[in-house]
């Protein structure tokens, strides 16, 4: 079976589970009894953490971070899931205690894998967690909720252990028609090539969803993505509106982070539970992990060009409807790695996709601010957002229209993927 013919499958069957299975994270895990102290704020606090500790003071690139992301909220639901039992665990975990704590758990889980990965950040770690037992009556309750933290954390990081994280890969192509370089000004190899090898968290391979891959440089496709982002994403002289430049720059931001946060924000005003909380950030974040290994692997792959070097050379494509400009430059600096498909599409497909599962594609809801406009934007439905978030990295000047729809597709497929495979309700 051809390779796009494949992709639509998959894509097809993720937009299929999303309606089929969408509903309300609200009210569905009422029957299980739990401890009043089980405080749902633990799970957005340590989301918060989980941020500030990979960003900000461990300074990961964002695919990099959303893959501790998604480890941190497995960790976290898994060791919810030991105590609650109202949704099924990423991995077998021992029945904790009947009166172990799950506020405790999670607080635990988090700072245990997040105290492994980046031990740099020990003390403020130990703060946080100092403060989150604090608010945990001393007994019985905190006790076995702490082990039930540290037995999902071992588990989590056992399970990595050996997973081709850092691995010594690097990207050598030839420069040809097509063929991607380093862009100006920095003229950077590949950021973190090695991505695209590491184990997924919840899919066979880093290839078991196939791309379509770019279109040919002589074709008719290829002529009027070149011509929509030369127009829209040129730094001076280009045809965005002012509105459209500040959508572009809206989204220049670490994607990742305008995500958790968003989450944050969703899960308090929805008044989630602490296991619809912990399920929310383990789909969510699992799912956007492994679209961003299965991305970087399509970059790699595919290591195709981005459009600034599309643009100056076009005498060379071979495609008579395209002609140069070496003089144009993105309205932003391109980031150093293949243009298809895009990381950033990549994130939202996933987020978009598992949002449209647990509340309704038409009822996402979801507020995201940028620190570099400094302004926050609400979606009402995936659509809105999957539209605006493609378009901005063209008015950018970073993609071709087609490495956005193949992204944002590879991401929801993911998600099609783990919906019916992984977090599911427990029948009682």
């Amino acid at each position: 079976m051809a390779a796009r013919t494949l992709f639509r499958l998959a894509v097809g069957f993720a937009t299929s589970m999303a309606v089929a299975t969408s509903t309300a994270l609200v009210g569905t895990a009422q029957a299980a009894p739990r401890p009043a102290a089980a405080d749902p704020a633990v799970i957005t606090e340590w989301n918060a953490v989980a941020v500030r500790t990979i960003f900000a003071e461990a300074q990961q690139a964002p695919p990099v971070g959303q893959l501790y992301l998604g480890f941190v909220s497995i960790a976290v639901h898994d060791a919810v899931s030991a105590v609650d039992g109202t949704y099924a665990p990423y991995a077998k975990q021992p029945r904790a205690h009947r009166h172990a704590s799950p506020q405790a758990a999670a607080a635990t889980a988090a700072y245990e894998v997040l105290s492994h990965y980046f031990p740099a950040s020990a003390q403020a770690l130990g703060s946080d967690y100092a403060a989150s037992l604090a608010k945990i009556p001393e007994g019985v309750g905190r006790t076995h909720g702490i082990r039930a933290g540290k037995a999902a954390a071992a588990t989590l990081v056992r399970l990595r252990t050996g997973d081709g994280r850092n691995a010594d890969v690097t990207l050598n192509v030839t420069p040809a028609p097509g063929v991607w370089r380093p862009t100006p000004p920095a003229f950077a190899p590949m950021a973190v090539p090695w991505l695209g090898f590491v184990r997924p968290l919840l899919l066979r391979s880093p290839t078991q969803i196939r791309l379509p891959g770019p279109d040919a440089l002589n074709s008719k496709a290829y002529a009027r993505d070149v011509a929509e982002v030369k127009a829209m994403g040129a730094a001076s002289g280009s045809a965005r509106t002012p509105a459209q430049t500040g959508t572009a720059l809206f989204w220049n931001d670490n994607v990742p982070r305008q995500y958790q946060a968003a989450f944050r924000d969703l899960a308090t005003r929805r008044h989630l539970d602490l296991d619809d909380s912990a399920r929310m950030f383990a789909l969510l974040n699992a799912s956007a992990a492994d679209a961003a290994i299965a991305c970087w692997r399509g970059k790699y792959d595919h290591a195709y060009w981005r459009p600034i070097t599309a643009i100056r050379l076009a005498d060379t494509d071979g495609n008579p409807a395209t002609t140069p400009d070496p003089a144009w430059s993105p309205l932003v600096a391109t980031p150093p790695y293949p243009e298809y498909p895009s990381g950033h599409a990549c994130l939202t497909g996933p987020t978009t996709a598992g949002l449209s599962h647990l509340f309704g594609a038409r009822h996402i809801d979801l507020r995201v601010d940028s620190a570099v406009t400094g302004t926050t934007r609400h979606y009402t439905t995936a659509k809105a957002l999957n539209q605006e978030t493609m378009s901005a990295r063209i008015w950018l000047g970073f993609h071709f229209r087609k490495a956005m729809t193949d992204g944002n597709q590879l991401g929801r497929a993911v998600t099609g993927w783990a919906v019916g495979r992984y977090f599911q309700p427990v029948s009682r």
